[in-house]
Formats: C-alpha cells, structure tokens, sequence
C-alpha cells in the first residue's frame, strides 16, 4: 500500500495533504482504474487523522468524477474517458465490482500472448456462447442397473435448480449425444471414468457430483443398541447395497439391517412392521411415512424416521449452480 505521509506542521490543511496524494496516486497510475482505496480505518492508522476527514476525502474525490462509491464494498477509482469502455454504466458490475478487474487481468494475459483484440474477443465470446449452450440441456447418466441413483440425483437438482434434468442411461448416452451439438452431463463420482470416455468424442462438458457423506447418520447408527433392526430405503440399489456393506464394517453383526427400494411394497411393510429406525433419501421419504400410516395398527411402537440430506453434495450443487450460469 502506498504510504501518504502529512505534515501537522504545514500551512496546507491535512485534509488538502491527503487529497493531493491520493490524486496524484491516481494520475500516475500507482492506483489504476478500478483499484479498491484503502479504508477510513486503514488510512487513519496509517496518517494518523480522524476518519471522518478520510470520509470527507474521499467524498470530495467522488464529487470531482476519480473514485466512485459502490454500497457495501468500497471506493474504487473510477475509468476516466473511454478507458474503462462500458464499464461504469453496468449495473452487473456495480453488482460485482471485481468482475472488470478479472476480465481485465485475463485480457491483458490473452494480450500479452500474442492475441489480438478480434481473437481475445472470438475466444471469450464462443466460451460464453458453449457454455449458455451447454447449459440450455442437462443430462444425468448413470448405468441402467442402478437407475435409481440417476432418479434421485435429477429429483435433487430439478428441485434445487429448478430447471428441466433428462435421465439417461450410460448405456443409451453416446446415442442421444449425437443427436444434440452441445449439453452438460452430470454424473455421480463413482461412474465419472465411464461417462468421460463416451462423452470425450462429443461436444458436450461432464460434470461429476460428490454425494453426501452420511456422517450424521453413521453417527446415529454407532450409537444404536446392539441387535437393534434398521431400515435403510432408498430410490438407487447400489446405496442401499453400500449401506449394508458399510454398516456391516461398522456394526458387524450387532445390528439386524433391512433394505428396501420404495417402490417394493411388501418390503417396505416389512421395514415397517420390524425396524426400531429407518433411514430414506428425500425422494423416499413419503412412501415412507405413507408406509408406517398404513401399519400403524399392525406395530406397536412406531419406527423412528430419518430423513437424509441431498445425496448429492451441497458443494457439488453450488458448483453446477454457477456452470449452468443459476448462480
């Protein structure tokens, strides 16, 4: 940070001392065109005046058209002339007021490259203009043998996203890919290898999730009784043969595991009618409480309900939320 200095014992006013630096600072680019200044606090450490005439400062400098003011962020120093291009007209920028100096930053590496503007400008505009394409079709694929999985994730993301999500088999993708010139495919970690290798020919963009991890459930499940009987019910096969696995690693043979796809009525009455818990993904979950109001006469205690978080990662739905441009 460049360091101002202010002289107590000089006929020009502290306040004028502070102006002028600041404003050569600016006109010899020591703060170029969107530089954050220094706050109040910072300044006043560093120079020793009160902050209300940093304050009155800086006012002053956004009054004669150097730094602009942008809520909840800060004094940046503004563009002066055609310098900044549309810059300062932009409500996204105000919005996002680092956005011009990372534009800035990667233009100037594209430059420094041996790019010219018109290439600069075809590269960053057929990014943009793939991945509105990308993003205009999603696609979840999982193998057909576990179509449960694929189920649960486009049940998660079309709530969570709240946009249109195709399910499509592993074993069907590379045929519905050519058919469409673009489209982001989003698959669980676990197939990601297999899925990259069918979409690799193609012009599409793979994005893998991470699932949940489970750790408060796995706590809950340490913590059970022994010969406890748990239910595990689940849209995706291979969580429910996970589940035992895992649960066998944990529990040995302590616990009596039960498991159980929704849609398999009489195993699910069986869970019902048996566990003292029961664990479900969200998409299972009102089959069920639907299940447990339907037995209610035939049990005498009721099973305690648990319902999971997303199966899909809360980062991975943050990251698909920004690469499909939701967030």
């Amino acid at each position: 940070m460049i360091q101002f200095r202010i002289q107590p014992d000089s006929e020009i006013p502290a306040s004028t001392q502070l102006f002028n630096q600041i404003r050569f600072a600016i006109a010899s680019r020591q703060y170029p065109p969107g530089y954050k200044l220094p706050s109040t606090r910072a300044l006043a450490m560093q120079t020793g005046l009160h902050r209300n005439t940093i304050s009155k400062v800086y006012r002053q400098l956004e009054e004669d058209g150097l730094v602009e003011s942008l809520a909840g962020s800060g004094i940046y120093v503004r563009a002066q002339g055609h310098e900044g291009g549309s810059r300062l007209q932009s409500p996204i920028l105000k919005e996002h007021p680092q956005a011009y100096k990372i534009v800035q930053q990667a233009l100037d590496e594209l430059l420094s490259q041996g790019c010219s503007l018109n290439q600069a400008r075809e590269i960053f505009l057929a990014e943009i203009d793939w991945r509105l394409r990308c993003s205009a079709r999603v696609l979840v694929t999982v193998p057909s043998a576990d179509i449960g999985a694929g189920e649960l994730m486009v049940y998660e993301l079309e709530q969570t996203l709240k946009i249109p999500v195709q399910l499509v088999t592993m074993e069907e993708l590379a045929a519905v890919l050519d058919k469409t010139t673009s489209a982001t495919v989003v698959t669980s970690r676990y197939f990601i290898g297999d899925v990259e290798v069918i979409a690799a020919p193609k012009s599409v963009r793979v994005i893998p999730l991470d699932i949940y991890d489970y750790a408060k459930e796995v706590d809950l499940l340490k913590s059970l009784p022994k010969d406890s009987c748990v239910g595990i019910v689940s849209l995706s096969s291979g969580i429910v043969r996970a589940a035992e696995v895992i649960l066998h690693g944990l529990r040995g043979d302590e616990l009596l595991v039960m498991t159980a796809q929704p849609k398999d009525s009489y195993k699910l009455h069986a869970i019902v009618k048996r566990a003292q818990l029961i664990i479900s993904d969200q998409a299972s979950f009102t089959a069920v409480q639907t299940a447990v109001q339907m037995l209610q006469e035939d049990i005498i205690r009721p099973p305690k309900l648990v319902r999971c978080e997303n199966y899909i990662g809360t980062t991975s739905i943050n990251l698909l939320k920004r690469e499909l441009g939701l967030a």
